[in-house]
């Protein structure tokens, strides 16, 4: 009888398995803010060297990579009660849970060290906050104990423009805080947008986002509720200064915008069947646009107006 260890079954992960893993969609957008953050910040008369500039965005993006990772590694079993999440790497099997854990850990580690040897301790140290706060506070405390886990936990996605601006100056003002109050007060109409129309999801897997434990009305009316006080604080940077016309008038446009597919959301009732026209998944559209679009006026108006 041979004595020879009987070789594993290698799970069939490739690349692309460790790259969903950083969530990509998500870690766009948190590219951009960070970059965006980076270049509306006061050039001065020494302007961010473009190698440390890059080496920023760079460690935004790895952070950001590594506390996905550790966010799917934390919710492979609820992702594989939900439709919409059950192909993942590690619900469908893939890649082993371990691996994906030390992956992200990699990623966090890696990002939080090169952040402060090559750009600044204080951007390192928000850095590494902002990981901590995404993947313990939001997803192991917030997520599956309170409806309220997407207002609290959004702080975790308003950070990026902060340390982008953090690594252009070396501190913190009035103006990356402001960047941080807009996608604070963006995210929960952003989230339950979504949680609208995937509510049987998070349903199955016992996560009490707000749709499931307060009901359609309630999420419509928090909705509305948030998109009017995201419209004065997107227009804060303009009212005191910190802005011209621009930006001014993009934060207007894009805020009136917003209110309007909010306040349909909150009045009217879009029958679950018809895909096409539901208000939620128009809302929850135009969200990621409105950001987009928001911050790169911002940065238009910095480089145009001075």
């Amino acid at each position: 009888m041979s004595t020879a260890p009987v070789q594993p079954i290698p799970l069939p992960a490739d690349w692309r398995d460790f790259w969903s893993l950083t969530k990509p969609r998500v870690m766009s957008l948190v590219i951009f803010t960070g970059l965006c953050g980076l270049l509306a910040a006061p050039r001065g008369a020494h302007p961010i060297n473009p190698v440390i500039g890059f080496t920023a965005i760079l460690c935004i993006a790895i952070g950001a990579g590594g506390a996905a990772a550790l966010n799917m590694w934390w919710e492979a079993d609820l992702d594989a009660k939900m439709k919409r999440t059950a192909n993942r790497a590690l619900p469908a099997g893939r890649m082993d849970r371990t691996v994906a854990r030390d992956f992200g850990i990699a990623l966090a580690v890696g990002s939080v060290l090169v952040m402060g040897l090559g750009v600044g301790l204080l951007a390192s140290a928000i850095l590494a906050f902002s990981i901590f706060y995404y993947a313990v506070i939001y997803t192991i405390w917030l997520k599956p104990r309170t409806p309220q886990n997407i207002v609290i936990g959004g702080g975790a996605g308003a950070f990026p423009p902060m340390i982008g601006w953090i690594a252009a100056t070396g501190d913190i003002t009035l103006m990356p805080v402001l960047l941080f109050a807009i996608i604070f007060f963006w995210t929960p109409p952003h989230f339950w947008a979504l949680a609208l129309f995937v509510e049987t999801d998070y349903a199955a897997a016992g996560i009490p986002m707000m749709p499931v434990v307060a009901g359609h009305r309630s999420t419509r009316r928090q909705i509305l509720i948030y998109a009017v006080l995201l419209l004065p604080i997107a227009l804060a940077p303009f009212l005191l200064g910190l802005t011209h016309w621009l930006y001014g008038l993009s934060a207007l446009l894009l805020g009136a915008a917003f209110l309007i597919l909010s306040l349909r959301v909150a009045t009217f009732r879009t029958p679950a069947n018809d895909a096409d026209m539901c208000a939620e998944k128009r809302l929850f559209a135009f969200s990621i646009v409105y950001l987009f679009a928001l911050f790169g006026a911002l940065v238009a108006d910095r480089f145009i107006l001075g």
